[in-house]
């Protein structure tokens, strides 16, 4: 049997494209290897999110070369190359320039095709190229999913964005926004639980709260919608999804996490930055105040929830008012974590194109003020959870022998001691410390079936 190696970059929906790329290929005979020196198919499946990203792919696809060339100096035929993702998607035609040895470049809608690809990479000499946006979705031609992800599982929902924000490349490489049909995403979500042992699931999309799924009844179903139907899953007892935009949180939704009580008390809505100039800059839609009053929304619904989001420091224009603004919404809200970044340009965006694009030496100044006040957040969360009992599940060893970690509803990394038979199941947990990056806790019990 042929062995493929795929190294992912980037978010949770591309861990789950790479897990439906290695369904895809175990249909042709390849079967997934951990050891890049054993494959017979490299894939590279990236990300353009962070900051050089088209450089990180092209170094390792040059350590990818070096390790072929030695393979061909042993009389063995090197491996196949393919790119897929983001980075495959915006740099098209112009990585083959670059990297001709690669074999194949296919965009994000594009890896249920990798059987013919590879056949026609075979065939041909020169890298194969496909960037289509198709008008059959590439869930629709998928087998179904059968390598189990564990315990907590991704489920992608919904593809793509509508919303073109002037800093962000998603739109140009996954295309228009494209929900699941309700049936389809809860069919496979049975599937996760029944067939491969899922307890937890995160619903996954661009803009996940963007959902608006065929009903199955000639309408459209809602985000919210879709979690009363998974809530109904007997054996699933924890859902999430990511990642939101303020502007689809809606009335439903926000009552969903009121009602629905599998539904995780944690929401991660990246709002990006303070002030309403630079929202406006950011073509994001919404206000500062807006923002705020969605915060509120959420905790008269559900008050143990618990926030995270993104922040973009140093976009271009920004003055020193607009970071205060930033700071004065971070204290306001009070994070449980978050993400922040200096603005770094991607090519093909409006933003980066700004003619006042601000100096490194500011961004990194104001990066690290908002990145203590957040990890003080942070920390000041992690106290407070103690003498908490929350439900933990359990996903790994500890780096101490008898240590597990889990991960409590707040997206916690909750460290117990326990036995190893423990690993993968729901315990109760009483918390007894907090640290900045993590809590400690005592197990109770193992924990009972939640209600819907």
């Amino acid at each position: 049997m042929k062995k493929v190696y795929i190294k992912t970059y980037g978010c949770q929906m591309n861990v789950y494209d790479s897990v439906r790329m290695a369904d895809v290929l175990a249909g042709i005979g390849y079967e997934e290897t951990p050891d890049p020196q054993q494959a017979d198919l490299h894939i590279l499946n990236t990300c353009h999110i962070r900051e050089k990203a088209a450089e990180k792919v092209y170094s390792e696809l040059g350590r990818i070369r070096v390790a072929n060339q030695e393979r061909s100096a042993q009389g063995k035929t090197p491996a196949m190359i393919a790119v897929g993702g983001c980075v495959a998607q915006a740099e098209g035609e112009a990585m083959l320039s670059r990297a001709p040895f690669v074999d194949i470049v296919m965009g994000s809608q594009s890896y249920h095709h990798l059987p013919r690809l590879i056949i026609e990479a075979q065939k041909q000499q020169g890298g194969v190229v496909e960037l289509d946006f198709p008008e059959v979705q590439k869930f629709d031609l998928l087998p179904e999913a059968s390598r189990p992800q564990g315990r907590s599982a991704f489920l992608s929902v919904q593809e793509g964005c509508d919303k073109f924000c002037t800093f962000c490349v998603v739109p140009y490489t996954r295309g228009a926004e494209y929900s699941r049909p309700m049936a389809v995403v809860v069919q496979e979500a049975r599937r996760m639980v029944e067939e491969q042992g899922a307890v937890e699931i995160t619903l996954l999309g661009q803009n996940v709260n963007a959902y608006h799924g065929d009903n199955g009844q000639g309408g459209v179903a809602s985000l919210a919608r879709l979690i009363e139907a998974l809530a109904e899953i007997n054996g699933l007892e924890r859902i999430r999804y990511t990642t939101s935009h303020p502007n689809d949180m809606t009335d439903d939704l926000i009552q969903v996490h009121r009602d629905i009580r599998k539904l995780m008390p944690y929401l991660h809505l990246p709002v990006q930055s303070g002030s309403d100039r630079i929202l406006k800059k950011m073509n994001r839609k919404h206000h500062a105040a807006k923002y705020m009053e969605i915060i509120h929304q959420l905790r008269e619904a559900r008050p143990d929830i618990a926030f995270s989001s993104d922040f973009i420091v140093g976009f271009p224009g920004e003055t020193d008012d607009d970071f205060l603004a930033t700071m004065k919404l971070v204290e306001s809200v009070g994070f449980a974590q978050a993400y922040s970044f200096m603005y770094s340009p991607r090519p093909g965006t409006p933003a980066a194109e700004h003619d006042a694009q601000v100096a490194d030496e500011v961004k990194a100044t104001r990066l690290q003020l908002l990145q203590t006040l957040l990890n003080r957040q942070q920390h000041a969360f992690n106290l407070a959870s103690v003498g908490q009992r929350c439900q933990v599940l359990l996903e790994k060893a500890g780096k101490k022998d008898g240590q597990l970690i889990g991960k409590s509803p707040w997206m916690q990394s909750v460290v117990v001691e326990g036995s190893s038979t423990l690993k993968d199941t729901l315990v109760e947990v009483d918390i007894t410390s907090g640290q900045p990056n993590s809590v400690t806790g005592q197990i109770v019990s193992r924990a009972v079936a939640s209600a819907a």
